[in-house]
């Protein structure tokens, strides 16, 4: 039969067994942890949320752009020079002019992005295939109607094929869900193509 002196000898011998055991465990589920943000990182690298515009944009270095904004008839989609911050990748680059597109045009022509709308990110797939995800006023704010719908769509898919060449098509997603359509009438399920056909002959070139 074991003596007092045996027993507490054992059950610090066990105390000290459960902290090893512990301290693995804590270990072992950091090192997890750990390789889990790794691999996030990496399969999701392509993926770029809307650029800090708390940065001082006057320092950044700038690209000449061409956005397409509605003509004041609201009949076809006209260009408007634009000197942008030129983005780091091209991911980066489809972030600034959808954030261009939001600021408006600085001339007299008509919005086609709500004024109140926010870029969430922005992801390029493999197809060349622009990924643009909205938040909720996209649609909430917008005025609808399918002469709308349709300046919206290309205002947004010609700005950006034609500003980022690497850039096909362009998909737009609202807080990260797939649309039917943006207010009831274009089919938004699929990826934009341009079209220039929409675009004034004065700012086609």
């Amino acid at each position: 039969m074991a003596t007092k002196k045996e027993k507490k000898t054992a059950e610090r011998s066990a105390k000290k067994k459960k902290k090893t055991a512990k301290l693995i465990m804590l270990v072992a589920a950091g090192l997890f942890g750990v390789a889990i943000a790794a691999f996030l990182i990496f399969t999701y690298s392509d993926l770029v949320t809307s650029p800090d515009r708390g940065e001082s944009i006057a320092k950044r270095e700038k690209i000449k752009a061409s956005l397409f904004f509605s003509d004041s008839n609201e009949r076809f989609l006209t260009a408007e020079t634009r000197f942008i911050p030129k983005g780091r990748n091209q991911t980066e680059q489809v972030a600034e002019v959808v954030n261009a597109l939001i600021d408006g045009p600085h001339t007299d022509l008509v919005r086609t992005v709500p004024e109140k709308s926010r870029l969430i990110n922005v992801r390029v797939d493999s197809n060349g295939v622009a990924i643009v995800n909205f938040d909720s006023a996209m649609i909430e704010h917008h005025p609808g109607g399918s002469t709308s719908e349709i300046a919206t769509i290309y205002s947004l898919t010609n700005s950006i094929t034609r500003n980022v060449p690497e850039v096909k098509k362009v998909k737009i997603l609202v807080d990260g869900k797939e649309l039917e359509t943006l207010k009831g009438h274009i089919d938004a399920r699929y990826p934009f193509a341009p079209n220039m056909d929409l675009v004034s002959k004065q700012s086609a070139g």
